[in-house]
């Protein structure tokens, strides 16, 4: 397949969905349902076949795949990577520089590929089901086909410029769908507050990519790698007499936008809030595009990373922190889609760990195998909150797995996934990630296998904790006055909850169908790509992802305990992950089938521990009483001490009240009187004689030379 080819298919991968987005959009008022849905689904369904005729000719050019199974290199052999770099237009230029368009599609870009492009294919189909009472059905189609596109214009880009394009665009469009139900006023701040937090982190992200073309003076991929280690030793300096080390501060500007969008601590705040939007969007935004983006953005930029070992053991600890912390809040949420929001947070902080370990082929091996098992989850949560008649609150579920089979087998297959049950997809990424963690040693390495670990036991307990409230135990649907949803106002909503009585049914085809489709990669897709992801040498990533193997060997010492997918998933029984999972199945069968009594009174048992977990470690007040109540402080004194105190009443006033004076003075002095103003040129002329005396007096000079010098100097003038 010729480069034309390639070509046509990666502009067919772009512009199909976006086409889809212009059809839906600009026609929502006046095209049926039917059209807009077929629209916008065509799209997608023709950007993942062009996406996987990529992969195929990506594929046929790495001819050593198809030797498996493969023994490590030797030290320092190569393969040759199978890549396409096109250059589509020139944006803009400026001076001698030109800000350009094109695609890069190698390996890990074609997978990121197939990965968005599937699960948003399965999003547009469910959404058919899911959203078909809605009014903003049109337009809703043609927002998460946008999204598809900005975010395949993301994992496309072969510059920065086009990356930072992608990166707002989704950022963009993540607001107009968290928002999508803007009249509520919970969506309108919930998009508010991701749109903030993002732009927070992208403002550092901004700042990286300003001191790349400033140091490297370009912004494409190829020219700044391939100059990255003659800057390796380079310093810059910031403030005072101190040099920074000019990797280390690019790689940490970078990584402070893949906190905002990838949501890592400090940055989290927003993803929960995001539930606010509807269900597909859920399953969209936090399981395989917009969260995973600053995770793929890291593993592109591995050649900066790997010249900064500091910038990655940031890395490290941020997301141990997040991966162990984010856990915690599972476990006390009620919602059910919140529960699974904070499985996001903690599976990402997961992913970011792995790429501090230097293991970055197996954070992109855990964030395919994430967006297959978390997609499924989103979406099996809302075909339970269809059969509730939207109902989130876990507490009044169930006894569902009678009434809705299909949902409750798929919950159950993304659970398992999800905890990492032997010989599931999410298994083989998990524990790839827990086991490069500990051979790492870079600095943090002790504290964030500490947390990928407990993390496990944390992950199994709220997983199921939500399993056995959703499906098993005692049926508590069915609204009453005590414990029906209600609205702001405190009035009972009728349009949430089943009524007494009613039983709950499994949602239609077309919301089963895609969570069936999605459960098949969640139990296979690890067994059958494990090796190409995760075996050192193996040349699926040669050439595009960068790992010193000399100073962060981590992968190099995992190639050589791996003994194969089978192998690995047997010995998984006898390893402390599993028992650790197995504990937290355990814990959230007895507190929660049980003794369904005994967490009200661990709550009740431990108030300020509970009290800091429901407030999420209180990281939304601080933000709202520092942040936000210091900039409303800061303006308020701007707008007293400067537009009021200053402007308008020093200068604007000030001004007015200065002529006024001064005008009433000069009132006084045009009496209309001749004698007055005789009278007034007799004092001015006196004065104008002082002043002529007195100058001589004021030099030391004697009045008459004074006077004859004066006089002299009118004659010769």
């Amino acid at each position: 397949m010729n480069e034309t080819i390639i070509k046509t298919l990666s502009l067919a991968v772009v512009l199909a969905p976006l086409a889809g987005a212009l059809v839906a959009g600009l026609f929502c008022r006046v095209i049926p349902r039917w059209l807009a849905a077929g629209a916008a689904i065509a799209g997608v369904g023709v950007a993942f076949a062009a996406s996987w005729l990529i992969f195929q000719e990506i594929r046929a050019a790495q001819s050593f795949l198809h030797q498996l199974p493969v023994m490590r290199l030797a030290e320092g052999a190569t393969i040759p990577a199978s890549s396409f770099n096109i250059p589509i237009y020139t944006w803009m230029t400026s001076g001698s520089y030109a800000f350009g368009v094109g695609f890069l599609l190698d390996s890990l870009t074609v997978t990121m590929m197939l990965v968005v492009t599937f699960v948003s294919l399965m999003v547009h189909i469910y959404t058919i089901g899911y959203m078909k009472d809605d009014p903003g059905y049109n337009r809703f189609f043609s927002y998460i086909s946008l999204f598809t596109f900005s975010m395949l214009m993301l994992v496309m880009a072969n510059n920065f410029m086009q990356l930072f394009f992608g990166w707002e665009a989704v950022g963009l469009v993540s607001y107009l769908l968290i928002g999508f139900w803007y009249t509520r006023p919970t969506a309108i701040h919930a998009n508010l507050k991701a749109f903030l937090v993002n732009r927070v982190g992208d403002f550092g992200f901004l700042l990286g990519i300003g001191l790349v073309l400033a140091h490297f003076g370009s912004l494409d991929y190829a020219a700044v790698f391939q100059k990255a280690p003659e800057l390796g030793s380079a310093t810059i300096n910031l403030w005072g007499d101190a040099e920074w080390s000019l990797m280390t501060v690019v790689c940490v500007c970078l990584f402070i936008g893949a906190m905002g969008k990838s949501a890592q601590a400090p940055l989290h705040v927003w993803l929960p809030d995001s539930m606010e939007g509807p269900t597909p969007i859920s399953a969209l935004i936090h399981a395989a595009t917009m969260v995973t983006a600053g995770i793929f953005m890291v593993s592109r930029m591995s050649p900066l990373f790997e010249l900064s070992t500091t910038a990655l053991s940031f890395v490290m600890i941020i997301g141990a922190i997040t991966a162990l912390f984010m856990g915690f809040l599972g476990i006390v949420q009620n919602d059910i889609k919140r529960v699974i929001a904070y499985s996001t947070l903690s599976q990402l902080g997961y992913m970011t760990v792995a790429l501090g370990a230097s293991a970055y082929s197996i954070a992109i091996f855990h964030l395919m195998t994430h967006a297959f098992f978390k997609a499924l989850l989103f979406l099996a949560a809302g075909s339970v909150i269809i059969g509730l008649r939207h109902d989130q609150d876990m507490r009044r579920m169930g006894g569902l797995r009678k009434y809705m089979p299909i949902t409750w087998i798929t919950c159950l297959i993304g659970s398992l996934a999800l905890i990492g049950a032997p010989f599931f997809s999410g298994f083989y990424s998990k524990d790839s990630i827990i086991e490069a963690v500990a051979l790492a040693k870079i600095p943090g390495a002790g504290f964030a296998y500490f947390a990928v670990l407990a993390g496990v036991f944390v992950t199994a307990f709220y997983s199921f904790r939500l399993y056995f409230l959703v499906f098993h135990g005692k049926e508590r649907f069915g609204r009453s006055e005590d414990r029906g949803q209600r609205t702001e106002d405190g009035k009972h909503d009728e349009h949430h909850g089943l009524a007494a009585g009613q039983k709950p049914h499994e949602s239609p085809w077309v919301v089963t169908a895609p969570l069936i489709l999605l459960a098949i990669p969640s139990i296979f897709i690890g067994y059958f790509t494990l090796e190409p992801f995760v075996v050192y040498g193996l040349g699926y990533f040669n050439g595009v992802i960068f790992v010193d193997g000399a100073a962060h060997g981590v992968m190099g010492e995992f190639t050589d305990h791996f003994k194969g997918a089978l192998a690995m998933g047997l010995h998984a029984f006898v390893g402390a992950p599993f028992w650790l999972a197995l504990a937290g199945v355990f814990c959230a069968w007895f507190l929660y089938l049980k003794r369904p009594g005994l967490p009200a009174a661990i709550q009740r048992r431990f108030p300020l521990l509970h009290a800091l977990l429901e407030n999420k470690y209180f990281a939304d007040k601080f933000y709202e009483t520092v942040f936000a109540g210091g900039a409303r402080l800061l303006g308020r004194g701007l707008w007293r001490g400067v537009d009021v105190a200053l402007i308008d009443s020093l200068a604007v006033n000030g001004a007015a009240r200065l002529a006024g004076w001064g005008a009433a003075l000069l009132r006084r002095l045009q009496t209309g009187y001749v004698y007055h103003y005789a009278f007034t040129m007799i004092i001015g002329l006196a004065a104008l004689i002082g002043l002529w005396v007195s100058l001589p007096l004021l030099s030391g000079m004697e009045a008459r030379e004074w006077w004859w010098r004066w006089i002299y100097s009118l004659r010769a003038g």
